[in-house]
């Protein structure tokens, strides 16, 4: 069976929504479900406060539980942090579907994953309901120790700022690009052409009326 051309135009146009959408989608999973699990496996076999060489001096496991943010920020206001990461994942869930860019999707998807994973704890940890402390444990050097799920959003947050700064939208397109440029274009041609098509005429009425000329002479 035939179909349309503005039946093909919106099957392709879904589909380039589904796939970015799918995209987004199993990141998230990934990055919440490799959160989740390496605290699991931490608060089972560490103790609040060992450490744990894995490469000195650059990297250790630190297990600690974090009431507020990096570097211990806002222990005093936990649930501001429940609210923010609450209202992130429900903002990135109502944007997905004007996401077409897969590079837009990946980084949407990290951070969506990453705000659920210390969302669950903010909710379901010690020591109450949406004042729970996050499980941090990754420690490098001169600086503040955290996990996957901070890891997810860092890395988020900064390949969605990266395709800004290139001029690339959510929606795939670029900033003042080629849509742009060539609507543009198409018009200075049909202009230049419609210049040429009101000379030919005239030009051809001259002709003829020398040919005429020529002829009553």
């Amino acid at each position: 069976m035939d179909t349309t051309p503005d039946e093909a135009a919106q099957t392709a146009s879904r589909t380039s929504t589904r796939r970015p959408a799918a995209l987004l989608a199993v990141l998230a999973v990934l990055a919440y479900a490799a959160d989740q699990l390496t605290k699991a496996w931490v608060t089972s076999t560490m103790v609040e406060g060992e450490r744990i060489p894995v490469l000195p001096p650059l990297l250790h496991w630190h297990y600690i539980r974090n009431s507020g943010a990096a570097f211990s920020i806002g222990e005093d206001v936990t649930w501001v942090f429940t609210i923010v990461m609450s209202v992130v994942a429900v903002g990135i869930v109502v944007f997905a579907r004007r996401v077409h860019s897969p590079a837009w999707a990946a980084g949407l998807g990290l951070v969506l994953g990453g705000a659920l994973g210390n969302l669950t704890d903010r909710l379901f940890r010690e020591p109450s309901f949406g004042m729970g402390h996050v499980v941090d444990f990754i420690a490098l050097p001169n600086f503040a120790i955290f996990n996957v799920a901070d890891s997810a959003v860092v890395s988020g947050v900064a390949l969605v700022c990266l395709l800004t700064l290139r001029g690339i939208n959510p929606d795939g397109t670029r900033a003042g690009g080629k849509d742009g440029t060539g609507s543009a274009g198409g018009r200075h041609v049909a202009g230049s052409g419609g210049a040429g098509d009101g000379n030919a005429p005239e030009g051809g009425t001259d002709d003829a009326g020398a040919s005429r000329d020529g002829a009553g002479g």
